[in-house]
This record gives C-alpha cells, sequence and structure tokens, in this order.
C-alpha cells in the first residue's frame, strides 16, 4: 500500500482507494459507515445482489443526509467537498476493479 492509496474491504470485497495520508481517518470512518449499512440490507435477505444494495445503501445515506438539518454545526462546504472527494476515490477504485474481471 503507498502513502496515497488505502486498502479497505466493504461487503467482504476488497478495494484499494486513492486517498491523501491526512484523509485516511475520515475515509476509513465512511467504510466502516458504508460496510454497516449495506450488511443490514444484505442481511435483512430482501436483496441479494452487491449492486443494488450498494444503490440502497446510498439512497439511504444520502437521505440521511439531506434530513440533517444545517443549524447544528455542519459545514456544508467542507461536507460537499468530503462527499465529492470520496465519491472520486469510490468511482477511481470501482473502475480499477473493473479491469480486474
Amino acid at each position: 500500500m503507498s502513502k496515497n492509496t488505502l486498502d479497505v474491504k466493504i461487503l467482504d470485497r476488497e478495494l484499494r482507494v486513492a486517498c491523501p495520508e491526512e484523509e485516511q481517518e475520515a475515509l476509513l470512518s465512511a467504510v466502516t459507515y458504508l460496510n454497516k449499512k449495506m450488511t443490514e440490507i444484505r442481511d435483512a435477505g430482501k436483496i441479494v445482489n452487491v449492486e443494488r444494495i450498494a444503490i440502497m445503501a446510498a439512497l439511504n445515506i444520502a437521505h440521511e443526509l439531506l434530513s440533517t438539518k444545517v443549524g447544528r454545526g455542519v459545514d456544508l462546504a467542507d461536507l460537499t467537498r468530503r462527499m465529492s472527494s470520496m465519491q472520486a476515490a469510490i468511482d477511481q477504485s470501482l473502475a480499477e476493479q473493473d479491469n480486474l474481471f
């Protein structure tokens, strides 16, 4: 693992994600949260396809984010920047995974 990548595991799948060193802790928190949401959806037994589980988890997380009240100390600019950064890392990681199969 180089200093600009991080190996993570989401729903029993290993991914290598590009991530600046100063954001690794935040990314690991996001991975833990996403993995928890995806595991809950999988364990409910209604959806078994990993892609559908990921979409449902993303929808649930987006709903939670949009339901958050702005007045409670949330820095929306920073949150938006971090979410964009994570999305780019996820997109890159998924693109690299496609090349493996």
